[in-house]
């Protein structure tokens, strides 16, 4: 076999097979990325159904005027024993400043429970098994083409810019910052290697909060980044500051209207709104007697467009006692990932019927049903699961506040 045919051949296995599995992933990767502005408050904003009482809202006390005050907060409020506490203290108290997050209890609290739950406050987090994750997928899709791993593992001898070659680099990884890096390589070099020059990176996630690299590019082009930088947006979401000014974002800086943290934690796995979604295919569900998946996403996406879901097919089977068309259900159904949803008159009509069933306000918020996928994964492990791993480390956090 032609040796540099072979390096082709083996260095795309790689990029394909951890771009479809996803090996850096974390469990509570977001699946669906918001590029709209962000909010410069974190209050919630009431989405009053017609004719009912809304739910209260998410408790947020007021927060600390001062900075001393701030800080003082901040260090009481993170665990004693954490590597490079007064770091990650400074880190989220810049962040929530430059994001406008009023520094409360539990504004604090919930993003201190979500580093703690994606990396046990490690900058940067070590992935147990990583060169066996990457090399046992590597070694399924050699195997489709008849390709012995040991053949691939050879072409991948080739030095890389570090002076090591892409084989050691792979052997030796530890985190997902390394494996970051290895890509990156790989994908300046891919004309060296006989790659695509469009061969682009394919870790998502990165850093001790597990921060989505595509939602980060999208909030720097309206929401200045604040830290001086020496490198691109990617590179600063495997930093300490990046991830939590990032994932700070991500939790805190929308309008929800929700009852408990909970539901935002939900929502950083599953993408923004998605606790407010499902519970809206829930009522529907009910109204209309077809069994939905109860996850959130109400259109389909594929390649940038959309195209009939299952919501939209039990919508449009309850036009009538709406009194909406289907591109009047459309139209509203497209501000799903937005605040501007809860006051669609879709959403209005919806509840409208949905309190006269229930006899009573029906629910506006619940956990999305979502499994999670990754290699990392052994286990059947949900959205909700997650979720509730987090408010649990969130109620702890908050008895700190006590004692």
């Amino acid at each position: 076999m032609n040796y540099t045919a072979l390096i082709a051949f083996s260095s795309t296995l790689l990029l394909a097979a951890c771009a479809s599995t996803s090996p850096s992933a974390p469990i509570s990767t977001p699946s669906k990325i918001e590029a709209t502005p962000p909010a410069a408050v974190v209050e919630p904003a009431r989405v009053p159904p017609p004719a009912t009482t809304p739910p209260k809202q998410e408790a947020i006390k007021p927060s600390i005027n001062t900075e001393p005050q701030a800080r003082a907060l901040i260090n009481q409020l993170l665990p004693k024993k954490i590597p490079e506490r007064q770091g990650w203290a400074n880190d989220i108290y810049s962040a929530f400043k430059y994001l406008k997050i009023p520094h409360t209890v539990e504004n604090i609290c919930a993003i201190a429970a979500i580093i703690e739950q994606e990396s046990s406050w490690q900058a940067d987090p070590v992935v147990p098994g990583l060169p066996t994750i990457v090399w046992n997928k590597i070694g399924e899709r050699a195997n489709t083409y008849l390709i012995p791993l040991a053949v691939v593992k050879a072409a991948m001898l080739k030095t890389s810019p570090t002076g090591k070659s892409y084989k050691a680099r792979i052997d030796s990884l530890r985190t997902e910052r390394e494996m970051n890096n290895l890509f990156e390589d790989m994908a300046r070099e891919a004309s060296k290697l006989g790659l695509p020059f469009n061969m682009k990176n394919p870790i998502r996630t990165g850093g001790p909060m597990q921060v989505s690299i595509e939602f980060a590019e999208a909030h720097t082009k309206v929401w200045p980044y604040p830290y001086p930088q020496n490198s691109s947006v990617r590179q600063e979401v495997f930093t300490r500051r990046g991830s939590v000014y990032f994932g700070s974002a991500i939790l805190l800086q929308y309008p929800a209207p929700y009852k408990q943290m909970i539901y935002r934690f939900a929502d950083f796995n599953a993408g923004r709104y998605s606790s407010r979604n499902a519970a809206f295919q829930a009522v529907v569900n009910k109204l209309s007697g077809q069994k939905l998946t109860l996850d959130g996403d109400l259109l389909n996406y594929q390649g940038g467009n959309t195209s009939t879901s299952q919501t939209q097919t039990a919508l449009l089977s309850l036009s009538n006692k709406l009194g909406m068309g289907k591109s009047d259900i459309l139209r509203d159904l497209k501000l799903e990932k937005s605040v501007d949803f809860g006051q669609t008159p879709l959403y209005r009509k919806v509840y409208t019927l949905a309190d006269r069933v229930y006899g009573k306000p029906a629910p506006r918020e619940q956990l999305p049903n979502i499994d999670l996928q990754s290699p990392k994964i052994t286990r059947k492990l949900t959205t909700a699961w997650f979720a509730q791993r987090v408010d649990g480390r969130y109620q702890n956090c908050l008895k700190r506040n006590n004692s």
